[in-house]
């Protein structure tokens, strides 16, 4: 009851503080420092996404089939995704530790390096094997760094937010991925209007070594972010039970480091609630870009026009589905989105062979959408108030990350060996529909959560 009391009167503080110039510029700049980190990640793998499916094949893979080529690009694609669990273990631990802050300056730095680097490979025909080498290893290193990028700016704003606006505040940012994804899109419609020889030897790098730009802005912010409220308690929280404990011997008040690996019922439902989202949504931005440029043989600019304008629809989506989330809930939002995703799925892949530009471009919007938009909007506040403040960071960036290797990290992969194995895409949309049926039956396991208090040490499950 003690417990429950401070953390209340806690809460109210915070909220006093949200209403004082100072704390209202705090709060600004937190969003804004979020939003434009969550951009810079998702700019980075977006173009690698519409570079995979559209440029990596013929730079990096040239002797390979066109099938082959797009499986050997969602390959090294897959790599950044196994990198993110790790990422997010490591600086999810050293954020719940040190706060906030320090990890994501560290990770804007790591993503914006990578990512600039990339745009520096040499091409297959220049140092052969060795190019590919060198993106896989450049993967690596940028999924470390996003492994914990999304999951701390998710962390921070749903720190910061107001209890009743928690979902809206939140889905800023989802708004971040929708910057990226709208920012890469733009440019690789840019870049495509270039002779494809100029395209091939030196224009798909424009856009990856002009990322260092927005890194430098992002890095320059977050040094000047303040932490937040919630971590500021909880690390004096922490530190008066560390001096008690060394008074009494470790005994009367013990410090309790097993919390993460004891209670996981929240983080299985964090893994279950992701691979129902991230699947869907790497299939719909990802996957669908090489199979209607590869396979079907359509123009690259349709694709890329339909990312441009769901990027452009996302910006009244996403907070639609946080405001959505914070006036019903998070459970019954989500839950219809998966819904809607299962009954996407083969309709989709049957409008796409039209192969008309028409028909193509909505396709894709209505996928992304559903698929990498409004569920995402919903799933951020959801995620921060499924745990507790102890290992908040740890918890849901490994959970999130969990989640994306078994469904979005992969999803292009499987899905390239599927249709190479048949020849058809049934399979995909029948993998399509699973996924999204692994995120409609969690919702019936998940708690609702909305107006948590994010100061309570316990998981919400």
């Amino acid at each position: 009851m003690a417990t429950q009391l401070n953390a209340e009167a806690s809460q109210q503080a915070a909220q006093e503080r949200l209403s004082t110039p100072e704390g209202k510029k705090d709060f600004r700049r937190a969003i804004f420092s979020c939003w434009l980190g969550t951009t810079m990640e998702y700019a980075d793998f977006a173009l690698y996404g519409l570079a995979a499916g559209i440029i990596f094949g013929d730079v990096f893979f040239p002797d390979a089939t066109p099938i082959m080529a797009l499986l050997s690009s969602f390959a090294a694609y897959s790599v950044g995704f196994i990198a993110r669990p790790i990422g997010a273990l490591f600086f999810g631990w050293l954020g719940d530790k040190h706060g906030r802050k320090m990890v994501m300056v560290i990770t804007i730095a790591l993503m914006g390096l990578s990512t600039t680097l990339i745009g520096a490979i040499p091409s297959h025909a220049q140092i052969g094997v060795w190019a590919p080498v060198c993106l896989v290893i450049l993967r690596f290193a940028q999924g470390l760094g996003a492994g914990a990028e999304l999951s701390g700016g998710t962390v921070m704003l749903g720190e910061y937010a107001p209890v009743k606006r928690r979902g809206l505040v939140s889905s800023i940012i989802a708004l971040g991925s929708n910057s990226g994804t709208l920012l890469a899109s733009m440019i690789w419609l840019i870049v495509l209007q270039m002779d494809k020889e100029s395209l091939m030897s030196w224009g798909w790098r424009i856009p990856f070594l002009g990322s260092i730009l927005i890194a430098l802005a992002a890095l320059f912010i977050r040094q000047h972010m303040r932490e937040t409220p919630v971590f500021e308690r909880q690390k004096a929280q922490l530190a008066e039970e560390r001096r008690l404990a060394l008074e009494s011997d470790a005994v009367a008040h013990p410090v309790d480091n097993r919390s993460f690996w004891q209670k996981t019922r929240a983080f299985w439902t964090m893994v279950g609630l992701r691979i129902g989202e991230n699947g869907p949504s790497y299939l719909a931005q990802g996957f669908i870009i090489g199979y209607v440029t590869k396979i079907l043989l359509v123009d690259k600019s349709v694709p890329t026009t339909a990312v441009l304008i769901a990027s452009i629809l996302g910006f009244a989506i996403i907070p639609f589905a946080g405001w959505l989330s914070d006036r019903f809930g998070r459970r019954i939002i989500y839950r219809w989105f998966c819904f809607l995703l299962m009954l996407y799925a083969v309709p989709a892949f049957m409008l796409l062979d039209s192969r008309e530009p028409i028909v193509v471009i909505p396709t894709i919007v209505v996928g992304m959408g559903l698929a990498s938009l409004g569920i995402f909007g919903v799933q951020a506040a959801w995620g921060v108030e499924l745990f507790g403040v102890r290992n908040r960071y740890t918890k849901m960036a490994f959970a999130k990350e969990l989640g994306s290797i078994l469904s979005g990290g992969t999803a292009p992969l499987v899905a390239s060996a599927l249709l190479s194995w048949t020849g058809h895409w049934w399979p995909i949309a029948v993998y399509f529909i699973g996924m999204a049926c692994i995120g409609l039956i969690t919702t019936f396991f998940a708690p609702e959560t909305r107006g948590r208090d994010l100061n309570l040490p316990e998981d919400a499950i």
